[in-house]
C-alpha cells in the first residue's frame, strides 16, 4: 500500500500525463546564458518516472507522449543526446501509486544521476534518496515536507510547483458557461485514483467549483473513476445524468482522446486543463503550457548534470496561463462564441 504521505499529497499532484499539470510558462529563473546547447562531456544516466496511463507491467510510458518528447528533445538541444552521451530509464506507474517505492529503489540502486518525476513520485523518490537529485512537478513541496523554502530548497529537491493559487477552476467554469450559457447541468470529472477525495487540494477545488456553480446558476453533477478502467462507465453515467456541459480535471494524456471523442458524440461543451486537448478537437483549455514545463523540466535537468544542486535552484511557480479555443468545434456545436471571449483567447483553432 502507499505511504501515508502518497495517499495525503496524491490529489495535488498527478494532473497530467506525462508531465502534468499546471506549471508556468512564463517563469525562468535561470539567465538564458545558462541555458546555451554545449556539447556534454560525459555519458550521464537519469531516471524519468511519470504516471503514464499504460499497462503497468509496461515499464516505458509510450513515446508518442509529447511532453516525454519534449523534455528528451530539449535536453537533445543542450547537448544531451539519448543513446549517446545520455541514458533516460523511463518507468510508469500507471493508476497504481502503490508501486511507486520499489520503482524508486530500484532506481537508486543503478546509481541514476537524476530522478525527473511528477507529483507523488516526487515523495517516494525523496523516501528513497537523500542524496540523488531529484526534478519534480509537484503541488505543495512545502506541504509535501520537500522543502522548508521555495526559494532555497533545503532537501534534495527542486523542480517546479503546480500552484495556481485559488481560482482556476472557477476561473475553467466560468469560461465555460460563458461559452455556452445554455448549458446549465455541467459534469465534473473527478479522477479518484489521482485525486484522493479525502485530501486538502480536492476538498478546496471542489468548494471553489461550487462557490462558482452557485454564482453562475448552474448544477455541478460530479462523476468519480476509480481506475483508468472506469472512465467509460463514467462517461455512461455523465448521459444518465443528462448533464449538459464537461468540465474536465485533467484525463491522462493517452485517454483523453476518448473523452474528447465522448464530448464531441454527445455534443457538449467541455473544457479541459491543456491547450493539447483544443487541438484534438475539444472545444475549449485553460491552464498552463504544459510543453513548456517539459521543456523546462530539462533545463533544469541539464543544469543538475552539469554540477548544479537542488539548494541552488529555486522551485518555480506558475505565473502565466492561456486560453485556447477550436472555432471548429464551436461550429459543430452550434455555438455562437461572444466576442470579447475570443478576444481574451490566447489562440483561436480553426
Amino acid at each position: 500500500m502507499p505511504s501515508a504521505g502518497l495517499r495525503e499529497f496524491s490529489a495535488m499532484n498527478r494532473k497530467r500525463r506525462g508531465f502534468v499539470g499546471g506549471v508556468v510558462v512564463g517563469v525562468l529563473t535561470a539567465p538564458l546564458h545558462e541555458l546555451v546547447a554545449q556539447p556534454a562531456a560525459k555519458r550521464a544516466r537519469i531516471a524519468l518516472v511519470f504516471e503514464d496511463t499504460a499497462p503497468a507491467a509496461r515499464a516505458k510510458p509510450d513515446p508518442a507522449n509529447p511532453y516525454a518528447r519534449a523534455f528528451a528533445l530539449r535536453l537533445e538541444e543542450l547537448g544531451w543526446v539519448e543513446g549517446s552521451n545520455l541514458v533516460i530509464e523511463r518507468r510508469s506507474f500507471g493508476d497504481r501509486p502503490e508501486r511507486l517505492p520499489a520503482l524508486m529503489q530500484e532506481l537508486v540502486a543503478m546509481r541514476v544521476e537524476a530522478i525527473v518525476t511528477i507529483g507523488e513520485g516526487a515523495i517516494a523518490a525523496s523516501l528513497a534518496t537523500a542524496t540523488i537529485p531529484i526534478i519534480a512537478m509537484i503541488d505543495s513541496p512545502e506541504r509535501a515536507g520537500l522543502t522548508r523554502s521555495l526559494a532555497r530548497p533545503t532537501r534534495n529537491v527542486t523542480g517546479l510547483t503546480g500552484d495556481a493559487g485559488p481560482g482556476m477552476y472557477g476561473k475553467r467554469l466560468q469560461l465555460l458557461n460563458e461559452a455556452a450559457p445554455a448549458a446549465t447541468r455541467i459534469a465534473v470529472i473527478d479522477y479518484k485514483y489521482i485525486d484522493a477525495q479525502a485530501t486538502p487540494g480536492t476538498h478546496a477545488r471542489r468548494l471553489e467549483l461550487e462557490d462558482a456553480a452557485r454564482a453562475l446558476g448552474v448544477t455541478l453533477v460530479h462523476v468519480g473513476v476509480d481506475r483508468v478502467e472506469d472512465i467509460e462507465p463514467a462517461l455512461l453515467s455523465i448521459v444518465a445524468q443528462r448533464a449538459e456541459g464537461l468540465l474536465d480535471t485533467g484525463t491522462p494524456f493517452e485517454e483523453a482522446q476518448r473523452v474528447i471523442a465522448f464530448a464531441a458524440r454527445q455534443r457538449l461543451p467541455a473544457i479541459y486543463v491543456a491547450r493539447e486537448d483544443v487541438e484534438r478537437g475539444g472545444l475549449m483549455a485553460y491552464g498552463t503550457n504544459i510543453g513548456r514545463l517539459s521543456r523546462r523540466m530539462a533545463e533544469l535537468t541539464d543544469r543538475v548534470l552539469r554540477g548544479a544542486k537542488p539548494a541552488d535552484l529555486p522551485f518555480e511557480q506558475p505565473t502565466s496561463f492561456e486560453l485556447v479555443i477550436n472555432a471548429r468545434t464551436a461550429r459543430t456545436l452550434g455555438l455562437t462564441l461572444p466576442a470579447k471571449l475570443l478576444l481574451r483567447a490566447d489562440e483561436v483553432i480553426d
